[in-house]
Parts: structure tokens; C-alpha cells; sequence
């Protein structure tokens, strides 16, 4: 049990890290690259860039807990 345990818990931490990675990268796209975006509006660009937010926030959060809690899976 511990070791399938162990696997869920690496597999969560694991997904949250790309979680992030993907939150970091359409920050960074929304940021230097909005030429691209073409017929988004200013809403559309605004709520694209809160939703990635929101998504880093998650997944900071998701990490966060994991390491707190469940670090010694995660090694």
C-alpha cells in the first residue's frame, strides 16, 4: 500500500509542476507576445490572463501542500 500510496502522491506533485509550467508559460506568452492573440478584445486578453493566474495560484497552492504534507513521496 505505501508504495502505490507514494505514486499518487508523485503523480499529483508531478501534474501540478506542469500545471504550473503551463500557467508561467501563457503568463508569459499573454505578456510578450499578445501581437499573435490577433481577434481577442481587451476582455477576452484580460480574462485569458486572469484565468492563467489562477491556474499559477492552484497549482503554487497544490505544491505547496504537497511538500508540507507529503514530502517524503515526492524525493
Amino acid at each position: 500500500m505505501e508504495l502505490q500510496k507514494s505514486g499518487v502522491i508523485k503523480a499529483l506533485y508531478l501534474k501540478a509542476q506542469a500545471d504550473k509550467a503551463k500557467a508561467e508559460m501563457a503568463l508569459h506568452l499573454l505578456e510578450n507576445q499578445a501581437v499573435g492573440i490577433g481577434d481577442h478584445t481587451a476582455t477576452d486578453f484580460f480574462e485569458d490572463a486572469e484565468k492563467a493566474l489562477e491556474s499559477l495560484i492552484d497549482a503554487n497552492d497544490k505544491i505547496q501542500l504537497i511538500k508540507q504534507k507529503y514530502d517524503q513521496y515526492i524525493d
